[in-house]
């Protein structure tokens, strides 16, 4: 009988096409959006997580000032509560090491955080050598791969002030602890009259999440004189500052991936119960030649598992090519290259897939192996029921076209399958309602989180090199600028930019610094919590500094440049997404006593009111184009992620509004199957095809409106969700007005949006429907 049973599923699937394509495309969509988002989750974190185990990686990096602790003292911290091992104190100092290469006009190596260490073995923290040996004497350097300036190999010399190094090695550490190593011997002539800091270096006995490396911070810090930490680094921040672009794909492509498991339960459950309901009398005649109900079971749940088997090979397939672009990004700071979605992920998914599709379709199955074979062989017309009938009066006493009342009449007569159909137009509504979310605050975010865009026309002070030379220009100088834009027609407000790496306590390589000069009102800020600076001595920062620096809005910073010190006040959280989410924003006279190394100056404009920008930058550029310098209409700037991001959204939205309209043609087709003689009969009391379609789309566009007035609300929940997440995923907070980004006239035309894609997925039926025959449809019994 096995035989014979292999028979019966393949004649199944044959006949049901479009319930098989249906099928195979839910399967297809939900497999590859779980492979993408389970492969992006787990390739994301292994580089980091591999190369973190294997180096013993520190959980909480400190800082602590020079003067205020001693040696014995730290050593002493490896005791305090919550610490499982540590290592130090080591010797640190923050220094700019220049190679023996051109460099651009105007261009400042960054601070570089050496500490002073004889051997990369450790307890903690075993350095990886990854070219050349470790330093032996004074006059020696290993470098950081991340921290080596461009061109710079082994045997090359670099210089800090008068000391002079060579490189003999060049290493890695995953916990980012420092950017170069030298033997504590050779600290002193970097340090030079400055008094050097102290780095430990702890793992925890519990450090799985924020709140327990927070408390080991506090645990060392009680262990040491009060304001002796000068700054202190969590691996948690690098571990998210190393996956950022990857992790923020994660929560969406979860987010579609569930709507697509859920549509897949949904419509695999409607087609495996409507070929029941359509074989009936053929399941009484296979009972009447001797099948088994268990065979019967089987039979309808096997008539499900090989169209999505099709559908979950096929998704694992476009899951992995998508992932592609995506994974060309991971660990490139560890050199592993592209990594491909893990195997064990291919196999899971898919298996796990399956076994929803069989646990769906065992319920229409167990309904079809329990049916008696007296009652499946007994055919009829399909009949809608008292309430079908009554509703059917009650609406035929509008004032509505005849057709029309049929039409909104029809789903009650089988309220079943009409929720299962309203339920497929709900996901599809609120799929397109949280991509149309997604877009929008995509867009938000690129312009709102690029606070280096601002007024309406850019000044900058570096010309671009000449044709046949590879470095530019001298830099303009930025008074002369500064006189010419002030002397031009148009111009309204004007401030400037210069930029540096400013050494930050705590922070290896310090962060990047913009300091501002002259009127910023037309700056293009956007504020996360508190406010932009307005005194000197205040900053602003975004949430990633913050996090790294375990500081909060309304606390100081120490900021140094080579054995300089000040504090600033940080007043509030921008929203930023440059520079790793690590830029510092403030006043140039709040760090003028640093006598910080600036970049060359950016000019920003704002043009006065009335005043064309495009005009306008033609006038300035001629008037700065002497001086050196370049002026130009402000432009938006780019993001690759966001583009891959906006790509990848709207083709999983379309592949989910294309399996609800299928789901809905599947309902419908069933629909006009079951009342064909009745179709016959208005067709035989005058009904035309127009009419008949009408009655069709009819049937389904109410339903289509309901399912989206409550799919939208659902798909605004969704993405209320999603985007905090992405934010977290890379380290910031999306402002709420970045969020909030449904008006009232969006939501109302979203709200259409269900009966387009009812009335979508309902035209080939509708229109198979006008063109049956009268007599073909009363033949029907």
């Amino acid at each position: 009988m096995s035989g014979a049973l292999g028979r019966v599923v393949r004649a199944g699937v044959g006949r049901r096409r479009t319930q098989t394509a249906v099928m195979v495309l839910t399967t297809l969509l939900s497999v590859a959006a779980a492979v993408l988002a389970l492969g992006l989750l787990v390739v994301s974190s292994a580089p980091f997580d591999r190369a973190f185990a294997r180096q013993h990686g520190a959980h909480l990096t400190v800082e602590f000032d020079g003067s205020a602790v001693t040696r014995d003292r730290l050593a002493a911290t490896a005791r305090a509560p919550g610490v499982a091992e540590a290592a130090g104190p080591f010797a640190l100092v923050s220094v700019r090491l220049r190679g023996e290469g051109p460099v651009p006009p105007g261009f400042e190596p960054p601070p570089l955080t050496v500490v002073g260490r004889s051997s990369a073995d450790g307890p903690v923290d075993a350095v990886s050598l990854n070219e050349g040996r470790w330093v032996r004497s004074a006059g020696e350097i290993v470098l950081e791969a991340r921290a080596l300036p461009p061109g710079l190999v082994l045997g090359d010399r670099v210089t800090s002030g008068t000391a002079e190094l060579t490189v003999v090695g060049i290493a890695s550490t995953a916990g980012a602890s420092a950017d170069a190593w030298v033997v504590p011997g050779g600290l002193p002539a970097l340090a030079g009259a400055r008094q050097p800091a102290f780095q430990m270096l702890y793992r925890l006995t519990a450090a799985g999440t924020r709140a327990e490396v927070a408390a080991g911070r506090e645990a060392v810090a009680a262990a040491v004189p009060a304001d002796a930490v000068a700054g202190t680094q969590s691996y948690l921040d690098v571990r998210e500052a190393a996956q950022e672009d990857r992790g923020a794909f994660v929560p969406f492509v979860a987010a579609f991936a569930l709507l697509g498991l859920a549509m897949s339960v949904l419509v695999i459950s409607v087609v495996v119960s409507g070929a029941v309901s359509a074989a009936t009398r053929r399941i009484g005649i296979l009972k009447s030649v001797g099948f088994t109900p268990s065979q019967i079971g089987r039979a309808y749940v096997a008539q499900a598992l090989l169209p999505g088997s099709v559908g979950a090979v096929l998704g694992v397939a476009l899951g992995n090519a998508l992932s592609v672009p995506l994974m060309a990004e991971v660990a490139a700071a560890y050199g592993t290259g592209i990594e491909p979605i893990p195997l064990w992920v291919d196999l899971v998914v898919p298996a796990a897939a399956l076994a929803v599709v069989a646990v769906t379709a065992f319920g229409p199955a167990l309904r079809a192996a329990r049916l008696p074979t007296a009652t499946a062989l007994r055919v009829g017309p399909a009949a809608g029921g008292a309430r079908g009938r009554r509703i059917r009066g009650l609406l035929g006493r509008l004032p509505l076209p005849r057709p029309v009342t049929l039409g909104l009449a029809a789903p009650f007569a089988r309220p079943a399958r009409s929720v299962t159909t309203a339920a497929a137009v709900t996901f599809g509504a609120l799929a397109v309602t949280f991509a149309v979310g997604l877009g929008n605050t995509l867009v938000a975010v690129k312009a709102d989180g690029d606070p280096n865009r601002g007024g309406d026309v850019t000044v900058r002070t570096v010309a671009p090199p000449e044709p046949g030379e590879q470095l530019p220009g001298k830099p303009a100088d930025p008074v002369a600028v500064a006189a010419a834009t002030a002397a031009l027609p148009g111009t309204g407000s004007v401030y400037r930019t210069t930029r540096t790496q400013i050494g930050v306590a705590g922070l290896k390589g310090g962060a990047p610094l913009v300091a501002y000069e002259g009127d910023t009102a037309g700056s293009r800020h956007t504020m996360v919590a508190g406010r932009w600076f307005e005194a000197p001595g205040e900053a602003v920062a975004p949430t990633r500094f913050l996090r790294a620096t375990g500081l909060r809005v309304g606390e100081s910073v120490a900021l140094s440049e080579q054995g300089r010190t000040i504090r600033v006040r940080l007043v509030g959280e921008v929203f930023d997404l440059g520079g790793n989410g690590m830029v510092l924003r403030t006043a140039a006279a709040s760090v003028a006593s640093l006598d910080p190394r600036y970049m060359p100056a950016v000019f920003f404009v704002t043009v006065a009111p009335g005043t064309d920008s495009a005009a306008y930058a033609e006038r300035l550029n001629t008037a700065v184009s002497p001086l050196g310098a370049r002026a130009a209409v402000t432009e938006v700037g780019k993001s690759s992620v966001i583009l891959a991001m906006q790509a990848l959204i709207v083709m999983l939205t379309v592949m989910l509004v294309v399996v609800a309209c299928l789901g809905v043609f599947n309902t419908v087709v069933l629909d006009t199957r079951d009342r064909v003689r009745d179709l016959g009969v208005c067709k035989a009391l005058g009904m035309t095809p127009r009419q008949a379609v009408a009655q069709v789309l009819t049937s389904v566009a109410g339903i289509g409106l309901v399912a989206g007035v409550v799919g939208v609300p659902l798909g605004v929940g969704l993405h209320s969700w999603v985007m905090p997440a992405m934010g977290r995923a890379v380290g910031t907070t999306i402002p709420p007005a970045d969020i909030d980004v449904y008006g009232a006239p969006l939501l109302a035309l979203l709200a259409v949006a269900g009966m387009v894609i009812a009335t979508a997925g309902a035209l080939l039926p509708a229109g198979r429907a006008a063109r049956t025959s009268t007599a073909h449809a009363l033949r029907a019994e």
